[in-house]
């Protein structure tokens, strides 16, 4: 456990990665520091949060002090002539998810920004896998994923056989928002506070179900660490995505689950799902009338989402590093930013190298959880 008691420099790799300040003022913040207790070491490798600031400024600064330094004064041709023909944008997950979502806000800036049509295509499956595999095996240079934390992390490590290697076939190009998962109950569920639920899912053992949009997915592996710091015996639901996890609740067949915010939120308030708690370590400012589960006395739990931008990792660089210029201007945006907010995210945006070293140090940690919980493909 030595490793997660390094400082977030060293797990960051020395690389700048800050928060862009949202459009709004926040009296709440999410803050993952590092505790004395091993769950918190890993997961906040999983949930440490970039910071607020402006390193995305920085960032493209330092990519174009680079361009001057070898000798060019703005991208090269290829990146000046690129893109010739509609971008794709390739979500792992169906309409109404919450990755679909943050691609169909990027979509008309991004068409904008480039002068061609961008087309969101939704190829879910397999936890998001389907979509990562389809992103890394393009040859097309029109071709960009909305991945989730799994798709470029623990995606080989899970499951050794699938085509693509998330580091090696994978270019990151830049994290678009993060949030923190919301543990919503079906309505029917005992009503009590965040500890008399977690008391009465102890005692109801297998009986209970929680259901997850795939095997490995954050909202998977985040329950199955729950259930290992509480002594929780619900039974794991894979379904395809969120939404299809949303119905199950509602309807009663699954008793609970890890949603982003966006998607549970608005559930919450028609009364069709409880919201026991929030995984960030003190209330977060986008759901701040929900306890967080340190409240509810599981100290040291925190746990995040986050959704990026990644390419094939043949796309040459200029292309890419224009890719995240664009993107990061979008992402300054407060009209996105606002929607992001709204949909249950904070807005990120960093410098793909961040990403990079992001990506490596995810991965370690995620490795971990899945060999200490021994999670396997069914």
């Amino acid at each position: 456990m030595r490793s997660f008691l390094r400082t977030r420099q060293e797990l960051i790799g020395g690389a700048v990665e800050e928060r862009l300040a949202p459009p709004f003022p926040t009296s709440i913040t999410m803050s993952f520091l590092l505790t004395r207790s091993p769950f918190t070491r890993l997961l906040c490798l999983v949930g440490a949060l970039v910071c607020a600031g402006t390193a995305c400024a920085q960032a493209s600064s330092a990519a174009r002090a680079d361009a001057r330094s070898s000798g060019a004064s703005g991208p090269p041709g290829e990146a000046l002539n690129w893109p010739t023909r509609p971008l794709r944008l390739v979500v792992g997950f169906g309409g109404g998810s919450s990755p679909d979502f943050v691609a169909r806000v990027l979509a008309e800036p991004l068409a904008k920004a480039l002068g061609q049509p961008v087309i969101v295509e939704n190829r879910p499956g397999a936890s998001g896998n389907i979509a990562a595999d389809v992103v890394a095996k393009s040859t097309d240079r029109h071709t960009v994923g909305i991945l989730i934390n799994g798709n470029m992390t623990i995606a080989k490590v899970l499951n050794p056989s699938i085509s693509y290697d998330p580091q090696k076939d994978l270019m990151p190009l830049s994290i678009i928002c993060t949030a923190p998962l919301v543990l919503a109950a079906a309505p029917e569920v005992v009503r009590t506070d965040a500890r008399g639920f977690l008391d009465a899912a102890r005692a109801a053992g297998s009986q209970w179900s929680y259901g997850t949009p795939g095997i490995g997915t954050i909202g998977h592996l985040g329950m199955e660490l729950l259930k290992a710091r509480t002594g929780i015996g619900a039974v794991h639901v894979p379904y395809q995505g969120n939404p299809q996890v949303i119905t199950g609740l509602a309807s009663g067949q699954l008793q609970l689950a890890l949603l982003p915010p966006g998607l549970a939120e608005p559930q919450v308030k028609a009364g069709k799902l409880r919201a026991i708690g929030v995984t960030s370590a003190r209330r977060s400012a986008l759901v701040p009338d929900y306890p967080s589960l340190q409240e509810a006395g599981l100290k040291g739990f925190e746990l995040e989402i986050w959704t990026a931008a990644a390419a094939p990792a043949s796309l040459p660089p200029p292309i890419a590093r224009r890719l995240n210029e664009v993107l990061a201007e979008i992402i300054r945006s407060p009209q996105v930013q606002q929607k992001l907010f709204q949909h249950g995210y904070e807005a990120v945006g960093i410098s793909g190298e961040a990403l990079v070293h992001r990506v490596k140090a995810d991965t370690a940690a995620l490795a971990q959880i899945i060999a200490s919980q021994g999670i396997k493909l069914e």
